[in-house]
């Protein structure tokens, strides 16, 4: 057996034949790692936070030593780990920048016949590879635009069963976009996993041909769309959904209408002042009153107002395109667009 060393891209590639181990601490994998790699944490947080200390408080040596005591009692737990995770084998691995943690468990997992394929400058080389390759997106991609409650993530669904590429967006960042979009949803990853979940996305589509994406501020939530991403995005056509305002508020309540009032509350208040007062107090007491359309109606105050000052804006985008839906229904409009782009040649 041997080790070999490779670049993250490369590395990549070669993911779904052989598994991605990330020998880094679980808070560390927690906090953002490749995406469909697994943890094969050499020390735990609190073993990595002594011998770090050890390291800059006293001496190099004696955080080696003190490392090798915590290591020791779990090779072989750390041997069989690995075989159940790679049972073909082959493994990759990194720790932080390809240093002493990747460097000993690949010597370990060489001693005990794995094939070892070690990534060089570890997970920070891999980030870097990341945010370099968003910043010069150049992908043929279409937006899917219109104000709240017109459907586009649905719209956007119907797309991808028709057979279209799409990136959902807002699915990668847990969260809807508004103040109500954490509602159902599980926590949100942080900036840094939501760029390697959206890079992860994107290179298994073909840029050459069409994407579609939903138009979205560059904030979702807590997380932001990578720059160059984003500036891709607000300069590619869009199409303007026209959903009547009846159907808009009928949608809002089939998908907010099962959370509690005090959630609807608390959402609510994060929308207060730009809502007023008057209109705030007005949507609390159709809350309670269970008039759930009344209540997403204010808040359609204050999301199309918005929506139009998004729009403007934007007013600088190449293209438009208004596409009024005369029935709402995500897979007669997703065909619409589809015959849309395909006449356009989009």
């Amino acid at each position: 057996m041997s080790i070999t060393y490779i670049s993250p891209e490369q590395a990549i590639t070669e993911q779904r034949q052989i598994p991605v181990l990330d020998v880094r601490t679980p808070a560390e994998f927690e906090e953002a790692h490749i995406p469909g790699a697994f943890n094969l944490p050499l020390f735990t947080n609190e073993e990595r936070a002594e011998v770090g200390t050890l390291y800059k408080q006293v001496n190099p040596k004696k955080a080696f030593l003190r490392g090798l005591e915590f290591v020791g009692p779990k090779m072989r737990q750390l041997v069989e780990q690995a075989e159940s995770l790679a049972p073909y084998g082959k493994v990759q691995l990194h720790c932080w920048r390809g240093g002493q943690r990747s460097s000993s468990v690949a010597w370990l997992l060489d001693l005990s016949g794995f094939e070892v394929n070690v990534i060089t400058g570890g997970y920070k080389a891999y980030r870097t590879w990341v945010q370099s390759e968003l910043s010069k997106v150049k992908a043929h991609f279409l937006i899917v635009g219109g104000p709240t409650g017109t459907g586009k993530t649905e719209v956007l669904h119907a797309l991808r069963a028709a057979g279209e590429q799409i990136i959902d967006l807002e699915g990668l960042a847990h969260h809807k976009g508004s103040a109500f979009g954490a509602l159902g949803e599980q926590p949100q990853p942080t900036v840094r996993q939501f760029e390697n979940n959206l890079w992860h996305t994107f290179r298994q589509l073909d840029a050459n041909q069409r994407i579609w994406l939903e138009n979205e501020s560059r904030a979702i939530g807590r997380v932001y769309i990578p720059e160059g991403f984003w500036s891709r995005m607000t300069s590619v056509p869009l199409f303007d959904l026209k959903v009547s305002l009846d159907d808009r508020l009928d949608r809002l309540v089939r998908q907010y209408a099962a959370y509690s009032d005090e959630q609807l509350k608390i959402a609510f208040e994060r929308i207060g002042k730009r809502l007023g007062g008057q209109h705030l107090n007005a949507a609390i007491e159709a809350l309670q009153q269970e008039n759930h359309r009344k209540a997403a109606e204010i808040a359609l105050v204050y999301y199309d107002k918005a929506y139009r000052h998004h729009t403007n804006e934007k007013a600088g985008r190449e293209t438009v395109f208004p596409i009024t839906v005369e029935k709402d229904e995500p897979s007669q409009t997703a065909r619409a667009l589809i015959t849309f782009a395909n006449r356009k040649e989009l």
